[in-house]
């Protein structure tokens, strides 16, 4: 198993409730490809360093996970399509 850091940027524009679904259907991606979550970081609302969609702020999260070396890319894959994602990385941490 491989440890990978799931960062997400969400629009500041929606709702408290809207955007802890759109963190908690990231991390059932992460669950459904045998994903184990070890942290979850929440740092909030951050100023953005570039204009997005023509915002200037998102709320910032950080998922810690555990996994084998397939699951990386099915989370993009669905993460990439979602609703209110601005920004969207995983990757791998070294030991």
């Amino acid at each position: 198993m491989n440890k990978y850091e799931l960062a997400l940027v969400v629009s500041a524009k929606v709702e408290d409730e809207v955007r802890e679904a759109v963190v908690e259907k990231a991390k059932g991606y992460i669950t459904r490809y045998n994903g184990n979550i070890t942290e979850v970081e929440e740092w909030g609302k951050k100023k953005l360093a570039y204009e997005i969609q023509k915002m200037h702020e998102g709320f910032y999260y950080f998922i810690q996970f555990e996994a084998d070396s397939a699951c990386p890319a099915e989370v993009e894959r669905h993460v990439r399509i979602m609703d209110n994602v601005l920004r969207y990385l995983v990757v791998r941490k070294d030991a």
